[in-house]
């Protein structure tokens, strides 16, 4: 964007757009066939029936707010959702498996200028885990973030684990995600501080085909070199 493009904006009441949200994602032809989309008003009843069910299953690793901040109500939630869409800051996408929603992922914490990166979050319904699932859909978000055009444009892609969540952990290592060490008291979890392992994506370090093709062909992304 162009200093004059910028100053214009600013003179319009718009703020600068680092991304366009898209109205969807799908995973490659030969992949489980999930696809991501956003979260809207009318998912209200689905969502939070499938969060309902799967409580016992998340919340050991649901991060909250330390200070006890008001909850919001869903509406409130995705109003916040499109205000980060506007801004740049974050996206969250619905997964979705035959029109029914199985999970979530999320990219937040997007920084821009010098650093481009941000931070990927993901959950699956515990009747489809284990299924690849959810490394391909966080596979289709990065590779989103670090090609599309329209999308944020990252070059680095933080999956930050709490060291006891084995399922989560496996996510990142079938991505061939780089183990970069722990974050001690990284992040407010059911609680609580808790350390977290960080491992990373790098838009220069993947497969060539990207990151979703990679593993829909093999189930697993060869580590970097």
């Amino acid at each position: 964007m162009s200093v004059l493009q910028s100053f214009r904006d600013i003179m319009h009441g718009r703020p600068p757009r680092e991304f366009v949200m898209p109205k969807s994602l799908t995973a490659p032809a030969d992949a489980t066939p999930i696809g991501l989309r956003p979260c809207t008003l009318d998912d209200e009843d689905e969502l939070q029936t499938l969060r309902w069910r799967n409580q016992a299953w998340l919340s050991p690793w649901d991060s909250d707010d330390p200070l006890g901040g008001p909850g919001l109500t869903f509406n409130q939630w995705v109003c916040e959702l499109r205000r980060r869409e506007r801004d740049g800051s974050g996206a969250l996408f619905l997964i979705t498996e035959h029109g029914r929603i199985v999970g979530q992922v999320s990219l937040g914490a997007i920084t821009y200028g010098a650093m481009r990166t941000g931070l990927v979050g993901y959950w699956v319904d515990e009747a489809v885990a284990g299924r690849g699932i959810a490394p391909l859909a966080v596979a289709i978000v990065a590779d989103w973030a670090f090609d599309c055009p329209d999308g944020p444009r990252l070059h680095r892609i933080e999956i930050a684990i709490i060291p006891d969540n084995h399922r989560s952990r496996r996510v990142a290592e079938k991505l061939g995600a780089i183990d970069e060490g722990v974050r001690r008291q990284y992040m407010h979890v059911n609680g609580r501080w808790r350390d977290h392992e960080s491992y990373v994506l790098f838009a220069q370090e993947r497969p060539s085909d990207g990151l979703a093709a990679a593993f829909a062909a093999r189930g697993q992304v060869p580590p970097s070199a």
